[in-house]
């Protein structure tokens, strides 16, 4: 008998290498999304496979979720606003998103029993200045004017609402926190830094740092996060608990940028914008350090992440490699 698992949010960047992984393992999958900011072309090679549907719907539509829950064996709910600049520029639209559609997927899970992956982010750490994050660390967020943490609040309802689920209804929930995956298929087109420097890198043009580039991030290699998204599915244990999935090497956004430029031997310069002329009237506000404490996830599933840094970049430059040439016909 098929096992058939249920990706919301399954043409976005994580929902279709989730859905590779997936049919490997022998699952057949259906992808429900609304096209808002996944792609149809994320999933152009499984269109025609065996084991895959794409199903073009909304998970705040009950008459679109219902019936794809209740034919499910296990759910992942990855559909979300996505991107700092979509999140800036419409956080009510990003709010409404994750939160009503959360409620949404887990009201329906929790109707059929369903196991359930709810996929949250680093952003609920907000500024806590305490690093790397473990799980039960404090969430410290800035004012209400201030744009930015509007989409952290509502990742963490979001986790509230699946923790509910478990403690109350029984509901086989786990909650993975993603740090700054990234990879090939990842679109540059609402403010993710990787995609966003390599495109630029790519044609030559300014690569554009956001305030003094003294942020220090982390990035996880798309199959990485993939393969613990799909482990800790499959270990019941992990029901009722957060996990960090993220990578161990640690730069800051500038140095990012020297990097993306050695790697793809660009002429660009960096250029620094301050904040308050990124994101025009917006109010928004950063955080200096985000990195993980994986060590749970390791306990849990033995997490080691296996890609370096100029792995991850060198996959993303490959992805948009195309861009490159049209640039040189220019």
């Amino acid at each position: 008998m098929k096992k058939l698992a249920l990706i919301t949010g399954g043409a976005g960047f994580i929902g279709s290498h989730l859905a590779e992984r997936l049919i490997y393992e022998g699952y057949h999958v259906v992808a429900l999304d609304n096209l808002s900011t996944g792609n149809r072309d994320n999933l152009i090679h499984l269109l025609n496979h065996p084991q895959f549907e794409l199903v073009i719907g909304d998970i705040s539509v009950e008459a679109d979720l219902a019936p794809l829950v209740e034919q499910a064996d296990i759910i992942f709910h990855l559909a979300a606003a996505v991107g700092v600049r979509l999140i800036v520029d419409n956080p009510l639209e990003s709010m409404m998103t994750n939160i009503r559609g959360t409620e949404m997927v887990l009201e329906q899970a929790r109707k059929w029993n369903k196991r359930t992956i709810v996929a949250s982010t680093s952003e609920v750490y907000g500024k806590n200045a305490k690093v790397p994050y473990t799980e039960d660390d404090d969430l410290v967020y800035g004012n209400t004017t201030k744009t930015r943490w509007s989409y952290a609040c509502s990742k963490a309802i979001d986790e509230f609402l699946a923790i509910a689920h478990y403690r109350e209804c029984g509901l086989p929930v786990t909650i993975v926190r993603y740090f700054n995956t990234v990879g090939a298929r990842q679109s540059d087109q609402y403010g993710m830094v990787l995609p966003t420097f390599v495109n630029q890198a790519l044609c030559g043009e300014p690569i554009t740092v956001h305030g003094e580039g003294t942020q220090r991030r982390t990035f996880t290699h798309i199959a990485d996060t993939a393969d613990a998204t799909y482990r800790l599915a499959m270990n019941e244990n992990s029901a009722g608990e957060v996990f960090n999935v993220g990578g161990s090497i640690e730069i800051s956004i500038m140095d990012l940028a020297r990097k993306i430029i050695e790697r793809t031997n660009s002429s660009s310069t960096i250029q620094r914008i301050p904040y308050e002329e990124a994101f025009k009237n917006n109010g928004f506000e950063d955080m200096q350090r985000r990195v993980p404490d994986c060590s749970k996830l390791d306990k849990k599933i033995g997490y080691k992440p296996r890609y370096s840094l100029d792995n991850m970049i060198d996959s993303v430059i490959e992805y948009y490699q195309p861009v490159e040439r049209r640039a040189a016909l220019a």
